[in-house]
């Protein structure tokens, strides 16, 4: 019985009747039985039976009402109660079935007090926690084809190699590396996601202009955005905008937004870096033209290996973690990242604290 809550706020009740009744039966037999008695004597009625006859009924019906009003208040509190614990009941359940790793089940919201709100929480941590163990199952899977893929190419063609069924030549040399160096990027992508997810304890703030800023990676993205005669244009309103943050994690965001838009920008298409003020935020939005991207995926793809479009990602050699760095190297900051899309255009947007 004392584990169960249910038992221990129906047995408060009783304490609270006993004191109620002993209060009442105190005071007749003190106050009401010697009124009972002066009234006798005022009288001149002999007081000692009706007197002994006057308190027994008292008693009595004391009793009986004490009763009646301990059965009514036990049932309305058990109804009350049971009503109470019924969501407290559910969440000791499901919270069993999400450590045994089922995510299906949610909490019977049925009322807007203190124990609604809590089921709401509680449905919102269960939601969480299953996207979030989707996200892990799908990552796990990522990393495996990511792994597999080169391995499985390089383990083909060095057997090949060793039983002389392909000849060494410069070709299979570089298909060898290339499929290396696909390896080496993987690592370093998560190693750099790594740092990033540590970045806040190692900021360097300055100030920094935002003109200054898009130049240098004008310099280093120009030829590779002329090579695919994609429109790259500059907005920075106004133009002395400046901003505190981390000059090298900054231009590290920013490479990796310009990346992610090369990438997905089609031939002869548009690229537009934007930088303006809003209330006491600055905002830097990369977006670029291209086949947009679906409402259900955007509230995900700042998320660590995720992938809007998997086989498109993996053509394009991306493996899903810039996105994830660009937020934690913002989120280091206090700041906010975003992501909308419409019109065949996609933006995503980066917003610092003044």
């Amino acid at each position: 019985m004392k584990k169960h809550l249910l038992w221990k706020l129906l047995l408060n009740v009783v304490p609270v009747i006993a004191i109620t009744i002993l209060v009442v039966w105190l005071a007749i037999d003190k106050l009401a039985a010697t009124y009972f008695m002066s009234l006798m004597e005022h009288y001149s009625i002999q007081p000692h039976d009706s007197h002994r006859m006057f308190i027994e009924a008292v008693h009595r019906y004391l009793l009986w009402a004490a009763l009646a009003a301990l059965i009514i208040a036990l049932l309305l509190s058990y109804l009350m109660t049971k009503r109470v614990l019924r969501p407290l009941s559910q969440m000791t359940r499901i919270s069993r079935e999400l450590a045994a790793g089922n995510f299906t089940n949610r909490v019977e919201v049925v009322s807007e007090d203190e124990v609604g709100q809590l089921g709401e929480a509680f449905n919102r941590m269960a939601d969480s926690l299953e996207q979030l163990e989707l996200l892990r199952k799908n990552m796990v899977t990522d990393v495996a084809h990511e792994l597999r893929t080169p391995l499985t190419n390089l383990r083909g063609y060095l057997e090949a190699l060793s039983d002389a069924v392909v000849p060494p030549s410069v070709e299979t040399f570089r298909m060898l590396e290339s499929e290396i160096l696909r390896l080496v990027h993987l690592v370093d992508d998560l190693q750099q996601l790594t740092k990033a997810e540590s970045a806040q304890a190692f900021l360097q703030r300055q100030k920094l202009h935002v003109a200054t800023l898009t130049e240098q990676l004008l310099t280093l993205f120009k030829l590779r955005f002329q090579a695919k005669r994609i429109d790259l244009q500059v907005k920075i309103d106004p133009p002395e905008l400046t901003l505190s943050a981390d000059l090298d994690k900054l231009l590290q965001a920013l490479r990796n937004l310009l990346e992610n838009a090369l990438r997905y920008t089609p031939e002869g298409g548009k690229v537009t870096i934007d930088g303006h003020r809003i209330n006491t935020t600055v905002e830097i939005s990369v977006s670029n033209t291209g086949e947009e991207i679906a409402a259900v995926d955007l509230p995900f793809i700042f998320e660590r290996f995720f992938r809007a479009d998997r086989s498109r990602s993996r053509e394009h050699g991306g493996a899903g973690i810039g996105l994830a760095i660009v937020k934690q190297l913002v989120e280091a900051h206090g700041g906010q990242v975003g992501a909308d899309s419409k019109n065949g255009l996609n933006r995503i947007w980066l917003r610092f604290p003044d």
